[in-house]
Formats: C-alpha cells, structure tokens, sequence
C-alpha cells in the first residue's frame, strides 16, 4: 500500500479506517499492477495511467468508486457523475462484500474507458478494454 493511502486510511475514525483499510487491502491484492496514490487528496488506483478504483470520506460514510463502473451492470454500484463512473457507499466494514468487491476489481481490469486523456478529447471518452 502506497505511503499516502496508509496515512489516509489512519486519518479516518475508527470506523472509517477498517472499511478504507478493507478495501485498499482487497484492492492492492487485485490489481497488484496498479500504481497507487492519492490523487485530488484521496487513494486512486490507476492501469497503465488511467484512473480504475478508489475511495474517498464522504459526510457519513466512505466510498468506493470505479470510474467505469457503469460498465459493469452490477446491481450493488449506482451511477456517479456524468460520465461511467458507479460508486457503492459503505459505513461499516460488514457492509463490503468481498466476493463483490473482488468481482468488480476483475471488471475494472477489464473494462476500461480512458479518463486519461479526456481532457486532450475534450471530454468524450473512447472504451480502452
């Protein structure tokens, strides 16, 4: 786990921190070939430079978000934002279910829409996987 993710995770309560701990751990065993950082102040997990999975402190609960989530059709992820993004929200460790979760980090590996360079494509975003 990245320097920055860990001082992260031990920002949060108690609480917070065994659901942010749970997932990075989930999420580094997954992905082992992600680069991972905070990136716009929370933990990011990124293939090849393109942004796959994260979670940030949201008022009453922490989030996990796949940025082409949408992607997956999974029924426990609601769409975020107005691009493919899909987050599922959690506010106890319980609440995460591992084999969901593990589920949908093999579909972050294989559905990819390039957030990388869509500031460069002015905003339309090209499928990548």
């Amino acid at each position: 786990m990245d320097a920055g993710t860990a001082l992260y995770n031990r920002s949060q309560s108690a609480t917070d921190a065994a659901i942010c701990d749970l997932l990075a751990t989930e999420i580094d065993g997954a992905l082992p070939e992600a680069e991972n950082k905070i990136w716009h102040a929370h933990p990011v997990w990124f293939l090849d430079g393109n942004p796959v999975a994260g979670y940030s402190k949201l008022k009453g609960c922490i989030r996990l978000l796949f940025w082409s989530g949408q992607t997956f059709d999974e029924a426990g992820l609601r769409p975020e934002g107005k691009f493919k993004a899909a987050e599922a929200r959690f506010t106890s460790a319980s609440q995460v279910k591992v084999e969901d979760l593990r589920r949908w980090l093999g579909m972050a590996r294989d559905i990819q829409w390039d957030y990388k360079n869509i500031v460069r494509r002015r905003g339309r975003l090209d499928r990548l996987k």
